[in-house]
């Protein structure tokens, strides 16, 4: 898999995809993040990536050029089936948008900033729109870092047991169970016998009982 991310800030983005799960998925070669910072593509003297609004109103906008070049530069060399803009109005990232991306073989992701991109962009460029949450980020930088994050992790071989990203909550629309390790008495406060039973069928089936426990009180509309 192939990640291009277009921002203004680019140093915020990568300190986050520098360690733990990510790192290693780079370093074995299964993704790999590339940096595009949108004012090295501007054609501005003053290397100036925003104006104003048409219309008036508060804010700046940033301009169509830098990042369309950006984006013809990149589709040179490649095929990009999903270009996508972080913003909050987008389709709310959840487990099975992740599972989908997780499939594609060339992304390009752009960070929005000040009031967002040029509408032309989203009509005519952008393939998908993906929010993480019903709030306001100062621009697509971290919202790009947990998109990343969230879809990288489900590549396969990227994490040893591949079993375990398939048990993680909302992979089968519901949360996963209680989880427990050593020791197995702290201070009196015990493991669950079942769990050291050996008895695995049993174990199996009081996972799911706690799953579905779980999702009813905290997540009723999951199920």
């Amino acid at each position: 898999m192939r990640i291009d991310i277009l921002s203004l800030f680019p140093e915020i983005i990568k300190g986050s995809l520098e360690h733990s799960i990510i790192k290693n998925a780079i370093t074995k070669k299964l993704v790999s993040i590339n940096y595009h910072n949108i004012r090295d593509y501007s054609k501005n003297k003053h290397k100036k990536v925003d104006g104003y609004q048409y219309g008036g109103g508060s804010g700046m906008v940033l301009m169509i050029q830098p990042i369309y070049d950006c984006i013809k530069k990149l589709q040179e060399k490649r095929d990009y089936k999903n270009i996508i803009y972080l913003t909050p109005d987008g389709n709310k990232l959840n487990q099975k948008i992740c599972n989908k991306f997780s499939l594609s073989k060339n992304i390009i992701l752009i960070c929005g900033h000040y009031k967002g991109i040029d509408q032309r962009l989203r009509e005519y460029i952008i393939t998908d729109e993906i929010s993480i949450g019903d709030y306001v980020l100062s621009g697509g930088e971290l919202a790009a870092a947990v998109f990343c994050d969230s879809i990288i992790r489900i590549v396969p071989g990227v994490i040893g047991d591949e079993t375990s990203a398939l048990t993680d909550s909302f992979q089968d629309n519901i949360l996963s169970e209680p989880v427990y390790t050593r020791p197995e008495n702290f201070e009196g406060l015990k493991v669950p016998k079942i769990l050291i039973s050996g008895n695995n069928k049993e174990i199996e089936r009081w996972r799911d009982k706690k799953s579905l426990e779980r999702t009813k009180k905290k997540r009723p509309d999951l199920l």
